[in-house]
């Protein structure tokens, strides 16, 4: 499986921590010191999970090397749908007119993306398809509790495209090694740890210690599970991208792994957490910024509420 073109939109509004004082009363210093956020993007209200679709989608064709017609296969990865009927995927299929295509919409929390990967790969495996596209992200803002004072401050929008194929198409793609996924609802606090019930609080999360104490074990377990499986070691490494829930995760797993924080790359201060966007928004920000660098090694290492986990070997 091969990673063809990505692209990504970020809402252009930054919300700072300062705004939270009068709503939750937590100051500045103190979201800083436990998140790590200073900044979170957030949606114009005319904008939605399908809007921020298509502008990815738009971001990433300059550099898809085959027309998007081609596409058999759609599939919208969110827990923040603008429409669970007609899905962001339907919503790209018909504006630009991919005809042959399978269009659906999955939801396992953050690790939704990673979820969509693992079909797809199903899907090639039984020649069903042959050409993805992924549309991962949230518009937290549409759910944001903001006077929660556990997460009220914790959460940013955007969305990002993926562009997936079972063969190489042009020396460009990089190359996905491995992915693998799985449900953990019988863990700890599981489907209690976060929540988003419509019309009931909005998108919660009251078992965050919780949720840090099982993100901290299960995401560097799952990287050095597909490390392990393809005969390297976190020492191998290029980069490792986490999920970006909380800086103090991301810091607490390269104190276990003994990793450089130069190889940890993140956009959590910025745009806070964006959900099922997350950390293939940064592989997709750092792709855009020619960061990355022929041979170079890439884990994706991903945890969502209910608890959902997953993880992806990427070699460009």
């Amino acid at each position: 499986m091969y990673i063809n073109a990505t692209g990504y939109y970020i809402p252009e509004e930054r919300v700072p921590n300062d705004y939270f004082l009068n709503i939750n009363g937590l100051t500045n210093e103190w979201i800083v010191q436990r998140t790590g956020i200073v900044t979170r993007s957030k949606a114009k209200p005319e904008e939605n999970l399908n809007t921020m679709g298509l502008q990815a989608i738009r971001n990433a064709l300059p550099s898809l090397p085959y027309d998007i017609k081609d596409v058999d296969l759609i599939i919208s990865a969110s827990y923040s749908p603008y429409d669970t009927v007609g899905t962001a995927a339907h919503v790209a299929q018909h504006e630009f007119g991919i005809e042959q295509a399978k269009a659906f919409y999955i939801s396992s929390a953050c690790s939704s993306f990673v979820n969509a990967l693992e079909i797809i790969e199903g899907y090639f495996a039984l020649n069903k398809a042959t050409k993805a596209l992924i549309l991962g992200g949230d518009k937290n803002s549409a759910y944001t509790n903001e006077d929660d004072p556990k997460s009220g401050h914790l959460w940013g929008d955007a969305a990002v495209a993926y562009f997936i194929s079972k063969e190489r198409v042009s020396d460009n793609d990089a190359e996905i090694l491995e992915i693998y996924t799985e449900a953990l609802g019988c863990l700890g606090k599981g489907p209690e740890s976060v929540q988003l019930r419509p019309y009931d609080g909005g998108i919660r999360m009251p078992e965050g210690k919780d949720v840090f104490i099982q993100a901290c074990t299960i995401m560097p377990k799952n990287a050095r599970r597909l490390l392990d499986n393809n005969g390297y070691t976190f020492d191998d490494l290029s980069y490792f991208i986490g999920h970006q829930a909380n800086l103090r995760i991301m810091k607490n797993i390269a104190h276990q792994i003994n990793m450089p924080d130069e190889k940890f790359l993140q956009n959590i201060e910025e745009l806070g957490n964006t959900g099922s966007s997350s950390c293939a928004l940064v592989y997709a920000q750092n792709n855009a910024s020619q960061k990355f660098n022929k041979n170079d090694l890439i884990c994706i290492t991903v945890f969502g509420g209910g608890y959902s986990a997953g993880a992806c070997l990427i070699k460009r």
